[in-house]
């Protein structure tokens, strides 16, 4: 029997050096509360909000396992209704826009990218 695949992604982790300093960023640029969570092998992941049948996940720090990037995988996050008003935010945090709110297409919105505060390149997706 073959399974469809429904959602590409399911779960996103973002790596952090300093997890007080990245769940301060996230929660100034999204203006949301983040829930902390240190698992049993000392892995701390704060969990962003999610809605049931929506897809979460979390920022993590552990030293053996988790290292910010600009080289890697490159994750969207929702930046609905309108993108520019994070990437302000991440501007006010003293942190860098790596390209402007810009056009995909009349369809499928609008995109930006910027450096979190722990050094990862992360993207934003809106419609608006």
């Amino acid at each position: 029997m073959t399974t469809r695949l429904k959602n590409a992604v399911s779960w996103f982790e973002i790596p952090a050096y300093n997890i007080k300093r990245a769940k301060a960023f996230y929660e100034s640029i999204f203006e949301i509360e983040i829930s902390e969570m240190t698992l049993a092998n000392d892995l701390k992941m704060p969990l962003f909000p999610v809605e049931d049948g929506t897809i979460g996940g979390a920022i993590c720090e552990h030293s053996r396992f988790y290292h910010p990037s600009h080289e890697e995988t490159l994750i969207y996050l929702n930046g609905n209704p309108d993108l520019g008003t994070i990437l302000d935010r991440v501007k006010a945090f003293g942190k860098g826009v790596l390209i402007p709110k810009t056009q995909i297409s009349p369809e499928l919105g609008y995109m930006g990218v910027f450096e979190d505060s722990e050094g990862n390149r992360i993207a934003l997706r809106s419609t608006n």
